[in-house]
């Protein structure tokens, strides 16, 4: 397989999943230009604050990409290029690209609210408390898994406590330099676009000339040397601060920074990929349906192709952590509705073909990454694309590597704001009813709402899981995010239909995403209880089996309240159609 040819057919493809299929939503949904949004209408200069259309693209694309959409393919190349392009693109399109279009859609429709408060006004109060405490615990392992991703990337050492050496070690000091470095120019950012009333055009030129000078001076000064277990809790007090600090000072400006990185990183993969097949060597060889001997070593997953293979890619063709970010955070900042199609459905497909470079990264470097040379999908993909690009620019694929590690953890920290940001939001709302803040309440319920015990105990606990290293955390999680993405799909499906609109696009993806991760959560159970028994596996064994148990309860009732539901409301239309004929 030429992968120039699959790029570039690929990136087509979903350029007209979003003209057709994406406006054909827009319409069916009725996106209105003319409406106030809940950034406008609720503006509160905390979490409601309106911002152009490129800011709030660059925060939802930022905060949705992480290392999802690196991570999934590599790891499902196992199962072979044609598997994992199909589900890339039918997912990204058909279902990724509907449940966060719907969600975002959904939220600017009540007043920038949660998923949680879109299902209690369509399936009540005992399914939104149960959704809430269901993405409260999805929450907290993103946590936990992208924090331990980003110390990773970080540390001199591992989180098994081995010592980091090297060209790696450097490229880690240099990452988590920059990185900090990165969000004092974010606050920079932010003055002189809010309080200078700077354009943003002349402000991004400012903003992307810091980004290349604190790229020198980390890449040639880095004094900061600390282990994963301090940069975990360094990342927490971070993740603390950023959480309750109002949108503009540091998410908007930075999450619009870190898109030019994405950009950047997107641009790098086709330039490399292109040119690697143009100079000759961009050779791609994943086998189309996968090697079996390759299941679980490595980088690569375990298991068969159903269920892991739409569990596994989870960011680059459908993840549940999108709705909540849509409904959570992008929604109180959208500054017209008609941005939403751009936003929630452009967001997601643009994340598709990053899924795409990933597969064409792991298939120039699929010799090295079979047989363990890298350590994970991210060194899999900067290696494999750095590599392309020293076939015909030797000198630069050293700094290339760098840059692409650099790219990706910088996504994992805006998701890491993001997800404790929700966690706080879906924590307190739990605790509140509809319309009050923590302000509004007295005795316990004053203390556990508030925005900073909210967050704390989301830290803490999120951070102490991530100790254990993400390896442990990601197979649960991608389950867990999946699942989540099966109950956005039935929140919004029920919410259109108490509203009478079109949901009907919502009916296959959300049985199929239910379907899939049950099975393998089932699967979870009993792999980990059964090692845990016989004593093959620890005390984190017991612990996934009852978080898997606990998310499988809470889907299963939610999908019953759901079905019972939208059986209802069929069976009002059905019944106001034949006294209208009557």
């Amino acid at each position: 397989m030429n992968a120039a040819v699959l790029l570039i057919a690929s990136a087509l493809i979903l350029v007209a999943g979003y003209v057709f299929y994406g406006g054909w939503l827009a319409k069916q949904w009725g996106i209105d230009p003319s409406r106030k949004t809940p950034a406008h209408e609720l503006e509160d200069g905390m979490d409601y604050v309106p911002a152009k259309t490129p800011v709030v693209m660059g925060h939802h694309f930022s905060s949705i990409a992480g290392a999802g959409p690196i991570n999934g393919p590599i790891q499902a190349a196992v199962f072979g290029w044609v598997p994992v392009l199909l589900w890339v693109l039918i997912g990204g399109i058909f279902f990724g690209g509907v449940h966060d279009f719907g969600a975002l859609f959904a939220s600017l429709r009540n007043k920038g609210q949660s998923i949680g408060e879109i299902i209690d006004n369509s399936m009540g109060r005992a399914a939104k408390k149960l959704f809430l405490t269901f993405g409260y615990l999805t929450l907290i392992l993103v946590v936990a898994a992208f924090s331990s991703i980003v110390a990773s990337t970080f540390g001199n050492t591992t989180a098994a406590g081995a010592a980091v050496e090297g060209a790696t070690l450097a490229a880690n000091e240099s990452t988590a330099m920059i990185s900090i470095l990165f969000m004092v120019l974010a606050i920079g950012f932010g003055f002189l676009l809010y309080r200078k009333n700077m354009p943003i055009g002349i402000a991004s030129v400012f903003g992307v000339l810091g980004i290349i000078a604190i790229v020198a001076i980390g890449l040639n000064f880095h004094p900061i040397s600390l282990s994963y277990n301090t940069w975990m809790w360094v990342v927490g007090a971070y993740i603390l601060v950023a959480s309750v600090t109002p949108v503009w000072i540091l998410l908007q400006p930075r999450d619009y920074l870190s898109s030019f990185l994405l950009y950047f990183m997107i641009a790098a993969g086709v330039v490399a990929v292109v040119g690697g097949v143009l100079s000759g060597n961009g050779s791609f060889q994943v086998p189309a349906f996968g090697d079996a001997a390759l299941k679980g070593t490595g980088v690569f997953t375990t298991g068969t192709a159903f269920p892991a293979l739409f569990v596994t890619i989870a960011c680059g063709a459908i993840s549940g952590f999108h709705s909540l970010v849509s409904s959570g955070t992008s929604a109180k900042q959208l500054d017209n509705e008609k941005n939403a199609q751009v936003v929630g459905y452009g967001s997601m497909l643009i994340e598709c073909l990053v899924a795409v470079i990933s597969l064409c990264a792991i298939g120039f470097v699929w010799a090295a990454a079979s047989n363990g040379t890298y350590a994970s999908p991210t060194q899999v993909f900067a290696g494999g694309l750095s590599a392309m690009i020293g076939t015909f620019a030797p000198g630069l694929q050293s700094i290339m590597y760098q840059l692409l590690i650099l790219a990706v953890s910088v996504f994992c920290l805006t998701s890491l704001d993001t997800a404790t940001r929700l966690a706080r939001y879906m924590f307190q709302e739990f605790f509140l009813n509809d319309g009050e803040t923590h302000k509004d309440v007295t005795g316990f319920r004053s203390i556990i709402a508030n925005p900073y015990v909210s967050t704390a105990l989301t830290v803490v606990l999120g951070v102490a899981l991530g100790m254990n290293g993400y390896t442990k955390i990601w197979p649960l999680f991608g389950a867990a995010n999946q699942l989540l993405a099966a109950i956005g799909l039935l929140a919004v499906c029920t919410w259109l239909g108490a509203v009478g609109k079109n949901n009907k696009m919502f009916y296959i993806p959300m049985t199929f995403m239910l379907a899939v991760t049950i099975c393998s959560l089932v699967q979870t159970i009993n792999a980990k209880m059964t090692a845990y028994l016989s004593g093959a596996a620890d005390y984190w064994a017991l612990i996934q089996s009852v978080i898997a148990v606990l998310l499988v309860a809470l889907s299963l009732v939610l999908a019953y309240i759901a079905a019972k539901t939208l059986i209802a409301q069929h069976k009002n239309m059905t019944n106001g159609e034949k006294e209208n004929a009557a």
